[in-house]
């Protein structure tokens, strides 16, 4: 739960620098993109610890562990390929971004498999 509650600051933080940092430095079309980064990279860090307290609730269910993995991925690319996409003017990390939403995808997944299962 720690790392879900790192994570949400992180994301708050990167929230302030968004609205009130990028202002004038890039075009707003590129502020929206990194807040883009930042909607996701907030809702996924409030699943997280989600996911942390149902890791110490059920420690033995592993599929929850991955459902954390995925989620921190999904962060770290999702999220971290359109903050360097829109701060170090990378257009090509555009490319890697979708990989990130896989990872949120994934980790949806194996939640709502982990929930029909009965696994937590």
């Amino acid at each position: 739960m720690g790392l879900g509650a790192a994570l949400a600051g992180l994301g708050v933080a990167a929230g302030a620098f968004g609205a009130h940092g990028l202002e004038g430095m890039v075009t707003p079309e590129r502020v929206d993109v990194f807040n883009t980064g930042v909607q996701y990279h907030l809702y996924h860090a409030l699943a997280l610890l989600f996911v942390g307290w149902a890791v110490q609730r059920w420690p033995e269910r592993r599929l929850l562990r991955a459902v954390g993995a995925c989620f921190v991925a999904g962060i770290a690319i999702f999220s971290g390929s359109l903050y360097v996409l829109v701060l170090a003017d990378l257009a090509p990390m555009g490319m890697v971004t979708p990989l990130g939403g896989v990872a949120f995808i994934a980790g949806w997944g194996l939640l709502a498999v982990a929930l029909w299962r009965g696994e937590t």
